[in-house]
């Protein structure tokens, strides 16, 4: 029983961390929970969600306490980022050392709020001097003191669940400036589009792209064959989009035929 259980929660959210993405979205909002609230929730066994919340105290997500677990940080923004952060670690950091061969000392760049870009920004100080425009706090507090690096942020409403900028006077700034290329992520591609789920994250990032006179997309790819509420850009709209091998080679094919310059990149 508990085997069908699990292999039932496995198929429904896209394997195991898949469901730990689901049940840390559940846990975020409310603080805390009881083991077995959890388990009839998700209609998993006990064990089950046992074995998720170690994966996650283990990553510094949540702590594990008796019958139940709790956010670790008492602040909703650390948790949130540093979970988006540790997804992909692996293909995001590899996805970033290929997108360092697109930059050239004395270059403006922008980056977006993705944990993804958040990556590249972690690596490009060897590509210095740059200017780095960003409207990602994350990204900003990275390169504060780094040597060489000249870096303008993009100032507006502040968004603690992306831990960034938005909105009018963010991309009120952004048409003031013109920059030689942009470094960005999104939620999910379905197809030849790109996706994300929040209207003014979305309006950020399409005044991103008209800033700039290259547009790089950076994308794992955990987020193919999947939507979101919103459409972003057609992938053919970037200048290269650069993602991992676990792509499927029909799905890289098919972008491909359709004009898409796709760079995947060995983990």
């Amino acid at each position: 029983m508990q085997d069908d259980l699990e292999t039932r929660s496995t198929r429904a959210f896209a394997g195991p961390a898949g469901r730990r993405k689901v049940l840390l979205d559940y846990l975020l909002p409310i603080g805390s929970a009881q083991v077995d609230e959890l388990a009839e929730h998700f209609g998993v066994s006990r064990m089950t969600v046992h074995r998720d919340l170690k994966v996650l105290e283990e990553q510094g997500i949540v702590r594990r306490v008796h019958g139940g677990v709790t956010v670790r940080s008492s602040n909703l923004v650390d948790s949130t980022i540093l979970y988006r952060s540790r997804l992909a670690d692996n293909e995001k950091d590899a996805i970033a050392k290929a997108a360092i061969e697109l930059i050239e000392p004395g270059q403006a760049i922008l980056l977006d709020d993705s944990t993804t870009v958040g990556h590249l920004a972690a690596q490009i100080v060897t590509c210095k001097p740059l200017t780095v425009i960003t409207s990602s706090l994350s990204i900003i507090n990275t390169l504060k003191d780094a040597h060489g690096i000249e870096t303008i942020c993009l100032g507006g409403h502040y968004n603690p669940r992306f831990n960034a900028f938005f909105g009018y006077f963010c991309e009120q700034t952004i048409g003031s400036l013109r920059a030689n290329i942009l470094f960005m992520s999104t939620s999910t591609v379905f197809g030849l589009t790109a996706y994300h789920q929040q209207e003014e994250v979305v309006k950020t990032k399409r005044a991103l792209m008209a800033a700039a006179d290259r547009k790089v997309l950076l994308i794992d790819s955990s987020k193919f064959e999947k939507t979101a509420l919103i459409k972003l850009a057609s992938l053919t709209e970037f200048d290269h989009v650069i993602t991992d091998g676990g792509i499927s080679p029909a799905e890289a094919d098919a972008l491909r035929k359709e004009g898409v310059d796709l760079r995947v990149v060995d983990v």
